[in-house]
This record gives structure tokens, sequence and C-alpha cells, in this order.
């Protein structure tokens, strides 16, 4: 039984170039889901793509800093990565590892490299919280291997998050339903994924290019779907090998206000993020 049967793929709507910044002390980053896109692709919030085999383009890491109101999922291709925060959690990502951390009512945490040479690469996506949760416990769980399944078309695809081809991720979330897969494709493959209409669809190309319907999505890519009421997936071909983050989810039907590393429903609940922080009830960060 094919359990991702798609018989009506949703069209491209449209690709995203992403922008390259300079986060934490001084890390190059590739920015592909910016604040611009949020309302749009609701409940993610960012997406960001570091890929260096410079160490000085990592070495200098994130120090401590504060996070209110959403959620962050680490996903590690190649490196080292320690972290620590203010609930007491810590725990080293390496290869092939996510770390899943939930900031809710507020964290202060530090994610420094564990390595002097060599490549580090991966993932940094932020998932935005409803609001009856944006002031719970923080909460933070490492995993060291997903759970992963291939499909009759020869795709690789890992779970970090909801079900792909009768396959259970991670982490489930009830309130936005999050999908997030990472797809390995051999050349001349194709995948298909059931998403219900409603929901937010886009994916990143990390290696390689893809096609969808029609369109050829590069490298270095964000591609959004359209949200189509008659649509019952996506469909995606890789004529040569290619592997490909996709994502999709329930949006909230809530206001998204962001200042900095606080993601919150008011500017009245912005500006008392600030104030927490700037009085330390945020907690201080554990040596």
């Amino acid at each position: 039984m094919n359990t991702e049967l798609v018989t009506r793929p949703r069209a491209l709507e449209r690709k995203v170039q992403g922008r390259a910044v300079m986060e934490g002390a001084g890390v190059k980053i590739n920015r592909a889901l910016t604040q611009s896109l949020q309302q749009r692709l609701n409940p993610f919030l960012m997406l960001d793509a570091f890929k260096s085999d410079d160490p000085q383009d990592y070495l200098a890491g994130f120090p401590a800093h504060p996070h209110r109101g959403f959620e962050t999922v680490t996903y590690m291709i190649a490196g080292k990565m320690r972290h620590k925060d203010s609930a007491g959690h810590e725990g080293l990502l390496e290869n092939g590892g996510v770390q899943w951390m939930s900031a809710a009512s507020g964290i202060i945490h530090s994610e420094m490299p564990e390595q002097e040479n060599g490549r580090m690469e991966g993932f940094q996506l932020w998932l935005n919280l409803p609001a009856k949760e944006k002031m719970s416990a923080p909460w933070y769980q490492d995993f060291k291997t997903i759970p992963s399944v291939v499909t009759s078309a020869g795709v690789a695809v890992h779970v970090i998050a909801g079900q792909s081809h009768d396959t259970k991720g991670l982490v489930e979330k009830e309130a936005t339903q999050a999908l997030y897969l990472d797809l390995h494709l051999p050349a001349g493959s194709e995948f298909t994924q059931a998403i219900p209409a409603g929901h937010n669809t886009f994916i990143y190309v990390y290696r390689g290019d893809v096609e969808v319907e029609g369109s050829t999505v590069n490298s270095e890519q964000l591609a959004i779907f359209a949200n189509e009421k008659s649509s019952d997936g996506i469909r995606i071909q890789s004529p040569a090998a290619s592997r490909v983050l996709l994502f999709s989810g329930l949006p909230l039907d809530e206001p998204i206000v962001q200042y900095g590393p606080f993601v919150m429903n008011s500017q009245e609940e912005i500006s008392q993020a600030v104030a927490d922080f700037r009085a330390g009830k945020l907690g201080q960060l554990q040596s």
C-alpha cells in the first residue's frame, strides 16, 4: 500500500534565494527563510543553513543569548556543536543528530563548536508556538539518530518531525502538525508526500537540483508550494542525485510579533520579554 499516494500535486508558487548573514559571534549563514516570509510560511519562522570547511567561518560560534516564545530545531549534517542552557541542559550535537529546544517562557543558551578544523554543516529551524504554550516551561532533547525509511523509488526519508511513509518522526507537534523531512533522492527518482490542503509547505534544496512540476529548483534555493484546495500533496523529481529538506505545517491563526530572539503575539508581550531579560528573569547561563 502506498500511504503517500498523490494524484493532484501542488504547483510551485515561487522560488526564494537565501540571504547571506552573520550570526552569533561571526558565523556565516545562508538565511533561507527570512522574517518577510513568516506570515506566508506560518508556523515556520526562520530557516538558517550553515556550511563551511573554513574554521574561521564557524569557530566563534553562538555565545550565550536568550529566546522566548518559539522552538529551535538544529540538525547537524557534519561537525560538533556543544549546547548549554540556563535550565541546566547540556548536549553535544554531532553528525546526523538533532537538537530540539522549546524556549517557551524563556531560556538563555549557547551553541559552541567543539572542533578546530574540518567541515561544519547543518540547519536551524525556528518553529512557532501557539499563544497558550509560549509561557510554558522550557524543554530540550538531543536525538542521536533519526527514524528513516527507503521508498520503493529508492528515496531515503529521514523523519525529524511528523510522519512519512508509515514512519513516525522524532517529535510530533499537536498544534502545528509540523512535518520535517530530510530526503536523499537518487538520480532519476521521484518522491511524493500527502499533505493536507491547508498546510503551508516548502522545500530547501541543499545538494543538487530538483524538478517541481516542470520548474527547476537549484541548490541553496527555497521553494514554496501553492496552497490549492484541490491538491492532495507534493511531488519532487530528481534528475541527478540530490538532497532536500521538506517542511509542512498547520498555520497558527495568531499574530506574529518578532523582536530579535523573542517571538510573541503582541508588542506588549515583546516589551515584557525584553524587560524580563534585562532584569535577569530569563535565568543565567550555567557553567
